[in-house]
């Protein structure tokens, strides 16, 4: 199985890190695409428990369904990742609803994919903020944070609804999952 590893960081000014990406040599691999996922468990949320995750996500047009396994705790965030797409979302939504499965958390985003020819960054425009990911090598996580100007102490393994929750207890927001529409007066 496929090792993810990856950091986020928060990004204050798009489009200086974009400025940046085109000078490091990073193309833009995918435009600014809508993105939506939907986190499923069963109802004593044992797969949180255990810090595992299933998500269907429909990012444009195209839907994947991906399980990650419990991550190992450091400096980047690294787990087993297993996906595959899906040609409809729906239906699998209700095959996990027969299993026993429900939504438990959504999330939305507008996502663009750069790469550099041997890793990529993504830039993730949230109802929370913008953060980039930087998914590859440790070593080439660690060389391509150094080249954008992000130190170590700016490093971020939480995952999107951590990074919500997180969110919510310092603005006392009500929103019950990280969409625009929950999250009035973000920006899209």
């Amino acid at each position: 199985m496929p090792n993810e590893v990856e950091i986020k960081f928060a990004v204050s000014n798009p489009r200086e890190l974009t400025r940046k990406l085109k000078s490091l040599g990073f193309r833009l691999k995918t435009p600014r695409t809508h993105e939506m996922n939907t986190l499923y468990d069963f109802p004593a949320q044992s797969l949180r428990r255990r810090g595992e995750m299933l998500r269907i996500r429909k990012y444009g047009k195209n839907w994947t369904v991906t399980h990650k396994a419990k991550g190992k705790p450091g400096r980047h965030k690294s787990r087993v990742e297993t996906e595959t797409a899906v040609s409809d979302g729906m239906q699998a939504a209700a095959i996990f609803k027969s299993l026993g499965l429900g939504p438990i958390f959504r999330y939305e985003k507008f996502r663009a994919e750069w790469a550099d020819g041997s890793s990529h960054l993504v830039l993730d425009e949230t109802p929370i903020g913008t953060y980039a990911e930087l998914e590859g090598p440790a070593r080439w996580i660690d060389r391509t944070a150094k080249r954008l100007g992000i130190p170590v102490s700016d490093y971020i393994t939480e995952n999107y609804a951590g990074l919500f929750h997180a969110w919510k207890e310092k603005t006392r927001s009500r929103a019950e999952e990280m969409t625009f529409k929950a999250i009035k007066g973000r920006k899209r």
